[in-house]
């Protein structure tokens, strides 16, 4: 008989360890934690594991600072790299995270030949671009996390707004994952309702401001970048790919001509299942959400136009 599934999730700090965790309770698959940080992991491995007895799940967290113990996983998570620290400009932060994500990726690939890497290090759609370069991956099987977690903020700000549930809000955010993120609200609804019949426009311009600087805010309030919605929206795609979900999420794909764009990680939605991304989902755009995508699609090749690799 089978063994369970097996993950990996590189990168022991915040995002990473709410990734293991919410990964852990789902109770399908074992998870090893990786971190170059000694006893990091394998601290925070001990303590989800010790959670399972309360939350009713198989202890099997493992954290290492080395690969073997990775071998033979189905997805790695890749969450490594350094937060933008004060002064540090972006080009600083491609050419650091850059070194770290080409690094992690050499090494996931050699002991799991056949996983699927889900990356959620930012500056994210570059850093996608780092781990298809050096993985020699197809297409369907590197892609990045940012646009379910710029959607839950968005349907987040929606359900406060409306006074409704949130299970009831559907949305979509599409582009790159920074401030030129592109919320298709032609395509947001509320229990059904467009959301235009349901908020004032002013209202509605807000929200959307909010989330393209969703991020931002909690890096003021809290010092350093989020990680509950971060890892929580990594958990889910990695359920949609073990589990054969089939589901349509957006997600940071690499496009050949979808959308007009051509090699170039965007945000889109797609069907995520076991073969990683099986379909990109193509939406109706209105004229004005075309032309915010290809402003995003520019400023994405910006920063990938900074990489070595």
């Amino acid at each position: 008989m089978p063994g369970r599934r097996k993950v990996t999730v590189v990168g022991a700090g915040n995002v990473g360890a709410t990734c293991a965790q919410e990964l852990a309770r789902r109770d399908y698959c074992d998870v090893v934690l990786v971190d170059i940080k000694e006893g990091l992991p394998q601290g925070k491995a001990l303590d989800i594991n010790q959670s399972a007895p309360v939350l009713g799940y198989e202890p099997n967290v493992v954290g290492t600072n080395g690969y073997e113990e990775t071998e033979g996983s189905e997805v790695v998570v890749i969450t490594a790299g350094l937060p933008r620290q004060p002064g540090m400009s972006r080009d600083d932060l491609v050419a650091t995270n850059e070194n770290i994500v080409k690094s992690v990726t050499e090494a996931a690939v050699a002991a799991s030949p056949d996983a699927i890497l889900i990356v959620v290090s930012n500056p994210l759609d570059a850093m996608c671009e780092v781990a298809r370069r050096v993985s020699g991956r197809p297409r369907e099987r590197v892609f990045g996390q940012a646009g379910i977690l710029d959607t839950a903020r968005f349907r987040t700000f929606i359900a406060w707004e409306t006074k409704a549930s949130v299970k009831d809000v559907q949305a979509l955010v599409l582009g790159g994952h920074g401030d030129q993120m592109v919320p298709i609200v032609s395509a947001t609804t509320v229990g059904g309702v467009p959301l235009t019949k349901l908020v004032a426009p002013e209202r509605l311009q807000a929200m959307v401001e909010r989330t393209a600087v969703g991020g931002g805010e909690i890096v003021k309030l809290l010092g350093t970048s989020a990680w509950y919605a971060p890892g929580a929206a990594s958990a889910q795609m990695v359920d949609a790919v073990c589990l054969d979900e089939k589901r349509v999420l957006a997600c940071t794909a690499y496009l050949q001509g979808e959308y007009g764009i051509d090699d170039l990680y965007m945000g889109v939605p797609v069907k995520l299942g076991s073969g990683g991304i099986e379909e990109i989902v193509e939406l109706d755009l209105s004229d004005d959400e075309r032309e915010m995508l290809q402003a995003s699609a520019d400023a994405v090749r910006e920063v990938v136009a900074v990489l070595k690799t």
